[in-house]
């Protein structure tokens, strides 16, 4: 855990504090507490549930809770239907009320949150199917209000709920409570603001697919539960959760009337808490260890707000801005100013692989040995060029021996229309195929609920891997350094993932082991919409940790980027490679071999832009970072961040 308190041993959950009441909290307004994973804290959270329900067992009473879907609570449901196998947890007394479904939306449908409880709790635990109550999104338009009503005064007639599990929206919703509704709101039906549709669209295959509306229980419903434990995952919540934490009670942020409640408590993980006062600038709240990263991090912060480049900080722009003591330990602003710009500074190279028979001594790689074995892992097969394009034409034209891993198929991510073209094609030129007569029918007939058949998903990863292998070329990368390792978690035929598994690890391990590769560089981008990325994190790090004890490991530097969606903060680069406008183009064009993900790609997450934009745009704003601080000018930079196993 990395700060907040827990009271209770881990056996006995998440206690409630109240905020604002200590120095460390003075800004905020909820409990929270950070932990350094959603599984660790995922844990706790089911742990208290449990207790709950043995609790009320114990009382001979029924356990009412109050439940969430989404990708938020589906640890936390994993965790209780282990708890009910394993240590015999029953729920026998427990009666559930689910916040809200989609409407219409049949029940057997799935992307119904219907399907997703049975899915991933109900079907594996010993509850008791009349003492399920999930939002029926079929009910008639006419009867849709009373309906709101009886699934009110349900819940009333239990006594309330005992425990409401929430998530939230990137638009301050918690249920479907979109910014605008009241605080004694109760069930009802709503229109989902665009946000939350854009959000929901990966799971939809495309956001013409998301329904406009949904039924939801009320803000005020919400409230009236006994205790309320929110669950923030993410770096895409983190400057709504800070809003919600910190920010003014507001309709326009449904989540800031929790604030109002005596026993909610927000439960984040490092990356979801990254925009809190007390992580973002600690120094701001109480008396600081300055270590160099948080030196790094205060001085670039101070520069960003000042307007002003490191050499021109001046003594006043600390004491004015609360770094007082920052300067009491490193005397003046212009010895501090120039340590600092000399650490940024030193984070730049044109040579990832290291320049061979340089002084290494302030480069962020090795120079020896001069040439080096490298493996890019690449979530999917297009996520290599679109988010280290630069760097990885660099590594080639240094001549070094450039191996890139593609862990998925990415089959998921192509088109019905995009796959139907290719089986078109692969009917003219072969008229006797029976297989892609059977991929043209299955596609001109699949319905919503159809999974693609194991030939149609064959189809759409050999498009991607002819699109992966037409890129590589492209770059000079020989095909049999080319390996597509399709990890069997993503193999589902679905947007739902498979968990980790050790035919997964074990893939990755024998490819490292194989190679023996002096660098590795990795996507470090957790928010991607489907959650890929952090699985395929996963099974690195799980890989990384049983080979470590092997001698070739210990020359191995592991290398982390980041996607499409986000970049690391300044403060965090820890190499920093420049590309000329020449490069740029290269890797736009290098990006353009993937031609099923342009025009239209299938999870565009919250960006409209195409992927090649992205890239740019975001390469372009990291080397205007650096000279705004007053560092060279460069057309792009790319970022990368060491870890260290």
């Amino acid at each position: 855990m990395i700060t907040g308190d827990i009271s209770y041993k881990e056996k006995e959950g998440i206690s409630y504090k109240e905020a604002g009441k200590f120095e460390e909290t003075r800004y905020e307004k909820i409990h929270n507490v950070i932990f350094n994973s959603s599984l660790e804290a995922s844990v706790l959270v089911a742990q208290e549930i449990a207790n709950l329900i043995q609790h009320k067992e114990e009382l001979n009473e029924p356990c009412v809770l109050g439940l969430a879907t989404g990708s938020s609570p589906i640890k936390v449901y994993e965790e209780l239907v282990r708890m009910h196998k394993e240590e015999g947890l029953s729920f026998s007394n427990v009666v559930t009320f689910n916040l809200d479904e989609y409407y219409p939306m049949d029940k057997d449908n799935i992307q119904s949150y219907f399907y997703f409880m049975h899915d991933h709790l109900f079907n594996h635990v010993d509850i008791l199917p009349e003492n399920i109550n999930i939002p029926d999104g079929k009910v008639s338009p006419e009867e849709l209000h009373q309906y709101c009503i009886d699934y009110e005064m349900k819940i009333k007639s239990y006594g309330g709920l005992d425990f409401q599990l929430l998530g939230i929206g990137r638009t301050g919703h918690v249920g479907f409570n979109e910014p605008g509704s009241h605080i004694n709101s109760g069930t009802r039906s709503i229109t989902l603001d665009h946000i939350t549709r854009v959000d929901a669209a990966p799971s939809f295959l495309g956001i013409d697919n998301v329904p406009r509306k949904a039924i939801t229980m009320g803000i005020g419903t919400v409230r009236n539960a006994k205790r309320i434990v929110l669950l923030g995952w993410g770096i895409s919540k983190a400057d709504i959760l800070k809003k919600t934490i910190e920010g003014e009670i507001s309709s326009q942020v449904p989540a800031t009337y929790l604030q109002e409640h005596n026993n909610t408590t927000f439960v984040l993980d490092s990356e979801a808490s990254s925009e809190l006062t007390r992580v973002k600038t600690p120094w701001l709240v109480k008396s600081s260890v300055w270590t160099d990263e948080l030196k790094l991090k205060a001085v670039v912060w101070l520069s960003e707000l000042t307007n002003k480049p490191f050499l021109k900080l001046t003594d006043k722009d600390y004491n004015d801005n609360g770094m007082a003591g920052l300067l009491t330990e490193e005397g003046t602003a212009y010895h501090l100013n120039v340590k600092m710009f000399n650490k940024l500074q030193h984070t730049i190279t044109g040579w990832p692989g290291g320049k061979p028979k340089a002084d290494d001594t302030y480069r962020p790689e090795r120079s020896t040995p001069a040439k080096k074995r490298v493996i890019i892992f690449s979530p999917h097969p297009d996520d290599d060029v679109i988010s280290m394009g630069g760097t990885f034409d660099r590594l080639v034209e240094q001549g070094h021996e450039v191996h890139v891993a593609y862990q998925t198929s990415g089959n998921i991510a192509v088109s019905n229309e995009e796959a139907l073209k290719f089986a078109e094609v692969s009917m003219v030129l072969n008229s006797k195929s029976t297989e892609s007569e059977g991929i043209i029918n299955f596609l001109k007939n699949k319905s919503d609920n159809d999974i693609d058949s194991i030939e149609v998903r064959k189809l759409k990863g050999t498009i991607r891997r002819s699109e992966s292998l037409g890129a590589t070329r492209y770059l000079g990368v020989p095909d049999e350094n080319v390996h597509f390792l399709n990890l069997p978690f993503y193999e589902t035929g679905t947007v739902k993932k498979g968990n980790l598994s050790e035919e997964d690890i074990e893939i990755m391990c024998n490819l490292i082991e194989e190679v023996k590769p002096h660098q590795i560089y990795a996507a470090g981008d957790l928010a991607d919409p489907h959650g890929t990325h952090k699985v395929c994190l996963d099974s690195l790090f799980e890989a990384l940790k049983r080979l470590k004890q092997k001698p070739f490991m210990n020359d191995c530097w592991v290398w982390l980027y980041r996607g499409a969606w986000h970049e690391w903060e300044t403060y965090q680069i820890e190499m920093a490679v420049p590309m000329s406008p020449d490069q740029v183009l290269k890797k736009r064009h290098a990006i353009f071999y993937h031609q099923s993900q342009k025009d239209g790609v299938m999870f565009q997450g919250d960006d409209s832009r195409e992927f090649w934009v992205r890239a740019e745009d975001r390469n372009r704003e990291t080397a205007k970072k650096y000279n705004d601080l007053g560092l060279a000018e460069y057309a792009a930079i790319e970022a990368f961040k060491r870890y260290h196993f």
